[in-house]
């Protein structure tokens, strides 16, 4: 509750986050703030956009950034959409991404940034009992490259993922192009919260197969017991291979 507290308090303090929490009702993403801040971007990829609300703190951060957004649920999407329907240098994609071109089933939760290609499994609903599955929907999954092009990502470019267990499988459709990116940042669990979900080591380990080394844990939840749940991590493509991508 404390901390809800204090994100409404920088929220209204902004005069840029408070203007579109007043008129769409979205709240930026605050606590990756101080990330983006630490970071040099020109392109952001923002797997798993939802509203809008990693985008919004993108957006203050890097005012001059290209942004493409993937988010399949269509009520999300049309707040997004009108959240940035002034802004030219954003894009939204109503897909998810994924190893291959197809038709999916998503289980929509009651809040829908918890929405998943996976089952909701028994420890989520647990620790979040407002996230209960309400329906299925048939969506989109497209490979990134299917969408977006290398001469697209203009360096240096940051890869964001937010897919509710769906990681590897989001990091499997965007292969062809993650020589593009010179940060991941992703959100991974330590439990299971959707049914054949990947976890961080595998994240880590694949990211690594890929010249990336993890350089950062942050927004770690646990639960009442003070076990480990999930954290958002941040990954740095390795300085030799960047050389390489670069020659």
């Amino acid at each position: 509750m404390f901390s809800k507290i204090k994100k409404l308090i920088n929220l209204i303090k902004n005069p840029f986050y408070l203007s579109f929490l007043l008129k769409h009702g979205v709240a930026a993403g605050l606590e990756h703030e101080s990330i983006l801040k630490s970071l040099d971007l020109c392109t952001l990829i923002d797997v798993g956009a939802n509203r809008g609300q990693f985008a919004l703190v993108s957006r203050h951060c890097f005012p001059d950034a290209k942004i493409d957004s993937f988010e399949p649920l269509k009520e999300p999407a049309e707040i997004y959409e009108r959240v940035f329907e002034n802004d030219s240098n954003t894009q939204l994609h109503h897909y998810a991404v994924g190893p291959e071109k197809a038709d999916a089933i998503i289980h929509v939760s009651s809040r829908d940034d918890s929405s998943s290609l996976l089952p909701i499994a028994e420890g989520q609903t647990t620790l979040f009992p407002e996230t209960v599955e309400k329906e299925t929907r048939t969506i989109q999954v497209v490979p990134l490259d299917e969408i977006l092009s290398e001469d697209g990502i203009q360096s240096p470019a940051l890869l964001k993922i937010d897919v509710q267990g769906f990681e590897l499988s989001t990091l499997q459709g965007c292969s062809s192009l993650l020589h593009k990116f010179k940060h991941v940042y992703v959100e991974c669990s330590f439990v299971e919260l959707y049914v054949g979900q990947s976890f961080a080591d595998e994240i880590i380990k694949y990211l690594a197969d890929h010249a990336f080394r993890l350089i950062g844990a942050y927004n770690m939840h646990y639960d009442q017991n003070g076990k480990a749940i999930q954290a958002d991590f941040l990954f740095e493509k390795l300085a030799d291979d960047l050389g390489l991508q670069n020659e």
